[in-house]
């Protein structure tokens, strides 16, 4: 999940019964969909509300002896939380993706932020900057459009 500023931002969760600080994940409830459920647990673990954005990969290992498999969205988060964090969680961190990567406790989570950060914060440019050209083309087809009104106005008087 990532937070807007002049640098973007990663939330990881620091857990109450080990410690160890994971990328927010949880499980899916019975017949909820995976998108759904990422976003439920999300804000359950950094208590703030989020806009689920493009599916970003996948990570597997073996817990217990059964496989899991976890699927991680780019999110985009409100400024400010707005639920209370579950009691599973301890701590809730917004780091830059360097320092976020060096405080996960496990490796193969820290290979998949550091892989898919990277992309991450290129797909938020590359929004960004699509937002920002279409702004400027809608406010330049507007002035387009006042610009003309007045001089028909002239001609018929």
């Amino acid at each position: 999940m990532v937070r807007n500023g002049p640098r973007p931002r990663f939330a990881i969760v620091q857990r109450s019964k080990d410690d160890r600080w994971v990328l927010p994940r949880g499980k899916l409830k019975r017949a909820e969909s995976a998108v759904i459920g990422a976003r439920r647990e999300v804000v359950e673990e950094t208590g703030h509300r989020v806009r689920v954005r493009e599916y970003l990969g996948a990570i597997t290992y073996r817990a217990g002896g059964r496989p899991k498999v976890v699927q991680f969205w780019r999110m985009q988060a409100k400024a400010r939380p707005s639920h209370d964090l579950m009691k599973d969680i301890a701590a809730v961190e917004w780091l830059p993706l360097k320092a976020a990567i060096r405080r996960l406790s496990y490796p193969l989570e820290k290979l998949f932020l550091g892989n898919v950060g990277r992309q991450a914060i290129a797909r938020r440019k590359k929004n960004k900057a699509k937002n920002k050209h279409k702004a400027t083309s809608k406010a330049k087809r507007k002035n387009k459009k006042k610009s003309k009104h007045p001089a028909k106005a002239k001609k018929k008087r």
